[in-house]
């Protein structure tokens, strides 16, 4: 009989182990394309041609920008929420997984009691006293026949997994914004160089037509306009400071500094745009942490389907309690005193007034949502792929097309003002050129901007180098 209950156990264990009742989880389908739209004439990817793992902004080639991007990770405050949020997910995976082993407590109890005399009148018990010393140990061991704790495993796995991938998202975005706003404070260091000299231009114009005014070869009106736009230009050359004042201080607070505890001294942005190795779309869904954390999302989902069938079977648990009770500590701890007992219970619900239905169709709806969520979280990265490499290759021929605007407009400039020393033409045509030619060198430095700024965001687009095998195997 011993041989059989012990057999029968080990069959309800073995089979316990291998049923599971929900869905098994398969990747879902992406919109997916076999090349992108916008590569057209862009640099193919050759065997040895990647972005950097990790490090990926050291393909600028600044080692200014490389020392501030050292700092993000390390001092950067939303860096560190989302790697305690990692630290939480995980944590809760050992949680769960304790479900999988039995729960082992003790207890010890020492009690004394003395019966009134009035109890039970006449009985032999009246004004007795009795001592009770008590020490227990309790096992108890729910069988996981349907799954339930193991899927919740595997659920706090995935959730680990995601956040693990939104670390990295977090971490690669605050680094991409960094790079962003270091390029727009060097390429307000690149205007403010710019405006500075061309006030120093017009200001040479200006004397020029004083000393023309004072010999009477030009009019009044010409001083007042060179006044006018050595001012214009004096006030522009101002303005520039309040952006690359924000940038500095934007910068500072992602490094994790006060703004009043940094700085940078003035640079002008002096860089070409790397050549970015953009690979195959399906190579995206690998390299991107923020659809790597909807994907596992979804995996989640789908143990949370599994949990909420299991709901509705039912709950198997095995109870076991030794110990030792005695009424003198002489012979607490001898044979005589030692007890036990085992036993089993089953547990249905009958009637919950459809609480696990309802739990169970919000655990298929949650699944939708994370479905849809992943399909979009994709679309939305090839979108940002396509915009940054329609950006990059349109303002290539912008850029050379504004350096012949540049060329001309300053040859125009020289032109005017020969002809306004001659006494040809008036100082307006020498007015209209030099907002002409500044305006197209201002213009140029912007795309220059422009093209820095979309590189990096084509570099965050590809996932800087991440890979879905960088995910913890937890």
């Amino acid at each position: 009989m011993k041989w059989f209950r012990l057999g029968l156990i080990s069959v309800v264990l073995l089979f316990g182990a291998g049923c599971m009742v929900g869905p098994d989880y398969s990747k879902p389908s992406v919109p997916m394309t076999a090349a992108y739209k916008e590569d057209q004439g862009w640099k193919l990817a050759r065997p040895l041609d990647h972005i950097p793992r990790g490090k990926w902004w050291e393909i600028f080639g600044d080692a200014q920008l490389n020392a501030l991007e050292e700092q993000v990770s390390e001092a950067n405050q939303n860096v560190k929420v989302a790697e305690a949020r990692f630290r939480q997910a995980r944590a809760l995976i050992g949680f769960f997984r304790a479900g999988l082993f039995p729960l082992v407590t003790a207890g010890a109890s020492a009690s004394s009691l003395r019966n009134s005399p009035n109890r039970l009148n006449g009985s032999a018990f009246g004004g007795a006293s009795s001592r009770d010393f008590l020490l227990t140990g309790d096992v108890s061991y729910e069988i996981d026949l349907w799954g339930r704790i193991r899927r919740s495993v595997t659920s706090a796995r995935d959730e680990a997994q995601a956040t693990a991938a939104d670390l990295e998202t977090a971490r690669l975005s605050l680094q991409a914004e960094l790079a962003f706003d270091y390029f727009e404070l060097r390429s307000a260091d690149a205007q403010q160089q710019l405006l500075n000299d061309t006030v120093k231009a017009f200001d040479e114009a200006l004397q020029l037509t004083i000393r023309r005014f004072e010999g009477g070869a030009a009019p009044k009106s010409d001083v007042a306009q060179a006044q006018t736009q050595l001012e214009t230009t004096q006030v522009q050359a101002t303005d520039i400071a309040v952006q690359r004042a924000q940038f500095e201080h934007a910068i500072a607070t992602l490094i994790g500094k006060p703004p009043a505890d940094f700085s940078l001294p003035p640079a002008p942005l002096d860089l070409q745009p790397p050549d970015i190795p953009v690979g195959l779309p399906s190579e995206l869904l690998e390299r991107r942490p923020d659809i790597a954390a909807a994907e596992r999302r979804v995996a989640e989902a789908n143990e949370q389907i599994g949990i909420a069938k299991a709901a509705f079977f039912p709950t198997v648990t095995l109870n076991a309690l030794f110990g030792f009770e005695s009424s003198s500590i002489r012979n607490f701890a001898g044979w005589q005193s030692f007890l036990w007992a085992v036993g089993s219970s089953v547990a249905q619900t009958i009637f919950d007034a459809g609480r696990r239905r309802a739990t169970s169709e919000a655990a298929l709806a949650n699944y939708d949502a994370t479905v849809a969520s992943y399909r979009q979280a994709t679309l939305d990265a090839f979108q940002q792929v396509e915009d940054n490499l329609a950006a990059l290759r349109i303002l290539e021929q912008e850029t050379q097309q504004q350096a012949r605007a540049v060329l001309s407009a300053r040859e125009s400039l020289q032109l005017f003002t020969n002809r306004y020393k001659g006494g040809v033409d008036t100082y307006l045509q020498v007015i209209t050129a030099q907002t002409t030619a500044l305006a197209n060198e201002r213009n140029q430095v912007d795309i220059m901007r422009r093209r820095m700024d979309a590189s990096v965001l084509l570099v965050k687009a590809l996932g800087g180098g991440w890979n879905v095998a960088d995910l913890p195997q937890l």
